[in-house]
């Protein structure tokens, strides 16, 4: 037995395999919503061939899981707060499965817009939860490393769910991908279950009742000492919830991150929803449009490992504003290339590269950005207004390809949202953090 608090034994001990494996779970949670989000987009030529849409009406479908992330991420960010993230993590992935079924039973737009939000209801609050399940889990020196590489998962999930989705629209048709991630998603409930306990950061904050036998058991999975008896409480701090992340100190920090998120996530998602189409417009197969979706992330994901790698060498402020220049640089080199597959694939590789480094290590940034008490939730609110009004993306794009404009045109103009994210990232959250 010891008396030293468990929070300072995390802190500075070294990772445990079970620490590791929890960071891979997350990993796993990351990727399966890495599929589940771009589901639509692999989806897509499918759709707008068997019901006739036109682009503006498809860029609409394409948002619509955005805007339930928006929602869920607030929500069960705050609920991941009250009620701890392992609890929040199972409800959503029911929520994902149930959303994912009802969406291959639809029979037209509507129906499926609201399928998909629903998907997003529970994508939101499963990426808010793991978020902070991560930060707790890793101690002091791997932290951001951790925070990364689970961020990575969602390339991941675009390159593993793409390959899928590749041979599943070889033999089926676009349904049999959404039938997939619900399966996936019902997989991991068992998987959370008993691979990953609850956070002891959220135990020591809240101390339910059987806090003690719970953190001395998540201790023992740990290989580290159990403690005689609970530290005594933090002197009473901030209550989480809107309006401690609204007002005071925090106004700024989460209005600058927010804003952030919202134009670095603009520019990706252009990339990620508008892939698919826009290679199937060109002439090329459905099947082909997969592939090149595929090498973007291929791409993000080494963009993402990379970027976790140097953060044991340079802070992970600054990997993240140089991210964010070049993915918009990236973004505007695609809308230039014309009807070349090879190319459209490489530079679809250089922009998943940079624009995935600059989201995951926006998601690093915020994870710092807030304590134990209400870190969830500042995710939650991040995540959710940016990534709500990141929505606008697909249909934006959408809109300006309807209205007549050239790839070239929107591409330059969905590439400003990277650039203006990191002029803040740079003049607002710099100055806050010193």
């Amino acid at each position: 037995m010891t008396e030293t608090d468990p929070r300072q034994t995390i802190e500075t001990d070294n990772m445990s395999r079970f620490q590791w494996s929890v960071v891979a779970i997350m990993v796993g949670l990351l990727a399966l919503d890495g599929f589940d989000v771009l589901s639509i987009s692999f989806a897509s030529p499918g759709i707008a061939a068997d019901w006739g849409i036109d682009r503006a009406a498809l860029g609409i479908v394409l948002s619509m899981e955005l805007v339930g992330m928006s929602f869920g991420a607030i929500i069960f960010g705050r609920l991941a707060d009250g009620l701890g993230r392992r609890g929040v993590i199972l409800a959503c992935l029911c929520i994902v499965s149930f959303g994912m079924f009802g969406a291959s039973s639809a029979n037209g737009v509507y129906p499926l817009c609201a399928w998909r939000v629903l998907t997003g209801l529970g994508l939101g609050g499963v990426l808010a939860a793991t978020n902070a399940a991560t930060a707790e889990v890793a101690n002091g020196r791997f932290r951001a490393l951790c925070i990364v590489l689970m961020a990575a998962g969602y390339p991941l999930g675009n390159v593993i769910g793409g390959s899928v989705a590749a041979q599943l629209l070889a033999f089926y048709d676009w349904r049999a991908i959404f039938q997939f991630g619900a399966v996936v998603s019902l997989l991991f409930i068992p998987v959370v279950w008993f691979g990953a306990p609850e956070s002891i950061n959220f135990l020591m904050h809240k101390r339910p009742p059987d806090a003690l036998l719970k953190i001395n058991a998540i201790l023992a999975r740990m290989k580290k000492p159990a403690i005689g008896a609970l530290p005594p409480p933090d002197a009473e701090r901030e209550r989480p919830g809107f309006k401690t992340l609204l007002s005071g100190s925090h106004l700024l920090p989460t209005a600058a991150l927010t804003f952030v998120y919202f134009a670095h996530i603009m520019t990706f998602y252009f990339i990620l929803k508008w892939i698919p189409k826009i290679v199937a417009d060109m002439g090329f197969a459905p099947s082909s449009a997969a592939t090149v979706l595929v090498w973007a992330s291929v791409g993000g994901l080494l963009g993402s490992v990379t970027l976790g790698l140097l953060t044991l060498r340079v802070r992970v402020f600054w990997l993240t504003v140089l991210a964010m220049l070049l993915s918009a640089a990236a973004v505007v080199w695609f809308g230039q290339i014309r009807s070349d597959l090879a190319e459209l694939s490489m530079a679809a590789a250089i922009a998943g590269f940079v624009t995935n480094a600059g989201v995951v290590g926006i998601y690093a940034v915020v994870a710092n950005a807030f304590p134990t008490e209400f870190r969830a939730s500042g995710t939650g609110v991040v995540i959710g207004f940016g990534r709500g009004g990141s929505a606008l993306a697909p249909a934006l794009a959408g809109f300006l390809f309807s209205a007549g404009y050239g790839l070239g045109s929107v591409a330059l103009l969905m590439a400003l949202g990277s650039l203006m994210g990191a002029v803040v990232l740079t003049l607002v959250v710099r100055r806050i953090a010193m």
